[in-house]
């Protein structure tokens, strides 16, 4: 049973040393090369087959090691939140080695490691679709950081670099086992293997690299970033403060060319009804500044409420004391001169923050409790374009958390988006990993959609994003300011775009194929033993 030097490491070895590698190797780090190999300590301490220990608790304890080393900083926005994400993100985790160690029982090892790698696309597939989504540790965005080196997402997506990091998990895995079987000519064909599909993919993404863009059809746009602290909003500023930084801020930014200013996620925070912000006395210097300049589109985050009367029109609709239905928003407008505001309202919603499944409805006095929503926000049903009519730029007002969502925001491009905004507020992490990973996974969307990236972050880090993920202005954490480029457009539709997540879908297809036939040969194992 021993595999020599390798598995007389002690299982909890093997399992610290898997969870460590997937902690350092996540972004922003220089080791993300770490991930094509972060697995082997776990598939080493699969391989020996013994059952004297319980190999799912050292799964367990490697993804909690990943989970609580990458997330650790959304205890500074919740702790019961953090604690709750992290146990239940590493339970979840757990499913697809769970059905490989029930697959195993009856298949070859090779087809029981395929069957961990479906089982695990299918669920990050499940997670970026279900109430309690949290696929911030989808497997293929640890690639961000070398966005170089991914440039073939245009086709695949993340799904893509979750499959990638898996093939060459296995690949070192049997590596590591030919060399402990002294099979010299297996063990070079493994290694030779591993090399050149990492450079022939290194080629791939340099040939799929967009060059330079000649376009002389360039739209001067603004980012804006007010940074102010979201603890300490109302206590340091007020309403009318806020706003008038950011109309300073945009004035001091703009130029006879600017045809887009850009603010964060809920920059706009004097909460009203949708159909009042026009009038209201708070929001009137914004409107002085798009009537000024009528060339100028706004684009915001805001915070509003919509009126339904005496019916309940949505899931999410609350009733005030006087019997009136409405929705509260975490929405983006679209503001112009002499035009009505045109709304988006989040719809990827923070679980446990910004929603609550059906299900844990019991635990909604809980979650209140430790600062998440018992009623939820409202959403939009579909993703909406802001068009610009003058400008012939159409913009993709993507809110915060929905930035992580690669097929989602592929539903903006196919509408009609010729560039990405993200707006955003990550001051809630304080300077953590956090904010850098957020940004670092904005890059995917970039590269997957074949977009300009325009990201505006209330206390940073706001940014330009090219096509080729590559970060070409940033404005730091903690800073206050804005940032302007002249942005070509584009209408082209990647094939990503086009298919969306079919990676995750045929491995979701197999997945469940592995499921009827365990089940088909537990019962016909079973039906022999009472035969005999």
């Amino acid at each position: 049973m021993a595999l020599n030097k390798w598995t007389y490491l002690h299982p909890l070895t093997l399992s610290l040393l898997t969870g460590l590698l997937l902690t350092s190797a996540w972004p922003n780090t220089a080791l993300t090369i770490g991930l094509i190999f972060a697995w082997v300590p776990l598939l080493l301490l699969a391989h020996q087959k013994d059952t004297s220990f319980p190999l799912l608790r050292y799964v367990a304890l490697s993804l909690l090691i990943w989970n609580t080393g990458t997330t650790w900083w959304l205890w500074n926005s919740t702790g019961f939140g953090a604690i709750a994400a992290i146990v239940i993100n590493t339970t979840l985790m757990c499913i697809p080695w769970w059905g490989f160690i029930k697959i195993r029982r009856y298949f070859s090892e090779s087809i029981s490691l395929f069957s961990l790698v479906v089982f695990w696309l299918t669920f990050e597939y499940v997670h970026l679709n279900w109430s309690i989504s949290w696929p911030w540790l989808t497997l293929g965005n640890g690639l961000s950081a070398i966005s170089f080196y991914i440039q073939w997402y245009e086709y695949t997506g993340v799904g893509g670099g979750s499959l990638l990091i898996w093939i060459m998990n296995i690949l070192w895995f049997q590596l590591f086992v030919a060399i402990q079987k002294k099979a010299p000519l297996r063990a070079g064909i493994l290694g030779g293997s591993i090399l050149l599909s990492w450079l022939l993919l290194g080629w791939i993404s340099f040939l799929l690299m967009p060059k330079s863009s000649n376009n002389p059809n360039k739209k001067n746009v603004v980012v804006v970033q007010p940074n102010i602290d979201p603890y300490q909003k109302f206590e340091t500023l007020t309403t009318a403060d806020q706003v008038n930084r950011l109309v300073q801020l945009s004035v001091n930014a703009i130029d006879t060319n600017t045809v887009m200013v850009i603010w964060p996620e809920t920059a706009m925070s004097a909460a009203d009804w949708q159909h009042n912000i026009k009038v209201n006395p708070y929001y009137q210097p914004i409107f002085q500044f798009l009537a000024a300049h009528p060339s100028i589109q706004l684009i915001s985050g805001i915070e509003t409420f919509k009126q339904y009367g005496n019916t309940a029109a949505t899931k999410t609709a609350r009733k005030t004391n006087d019997g009136i239905y409405y929705d509260a928003f975490n929405a983006a407008v679209s503001l112009r001169a002499n035009q009505e505001p045109v709304y988006y309202n989040k719809s990827k919603l923070v679980p446990g923050v910004e929603s609550l499944p059906s299900f844990l409805r019991f635990m909604a006095p809980v979650f209140e409790q430790f600062g998440g929503s018992t009623g939820g926000y409202g959403v939009s049903d579909t993703a909406v374009v802001f068009r610009g009519p003058i400008a012939q730029l159409n913009a993709a007002p993507i809110i915060c958390y929905e930035s992580i969502y690669g097929e989602y925001v592929t539903n903006y491009v196919k509408s009609g988006a010729s560039m990405l905004t993200i707006m955003t507020n990550d001051g809630w992490w304080g300077n953590t990993p956090g904010h850098h990973q957020h940004l670092s996974y904005a890059k995917l969307r970039a590269i997957e959609t074949r977009r300009w990236v325009a990201r505006s972050a209330n206390t940073g880090i706001s940014a330009f994003i090219n096509p080729r993920g590559e970060i070409v202005q940033e404005l730091g954490w903690d800073k206050t300011g804005a940032l302007k480029m002249d942005i070509p457009t584009s209408a082209t539709l990647s094939f990503y775009v086009q298919h969306g997540d079919y990676i995750f879908k045929i491995a979701s297809v197999i997945a469940a194929l592995f499921v009827v036939v365990y089940f088909y040969k537990k019962t016909s194992h079973a039906s022999q033993h009472k035969t005999t």
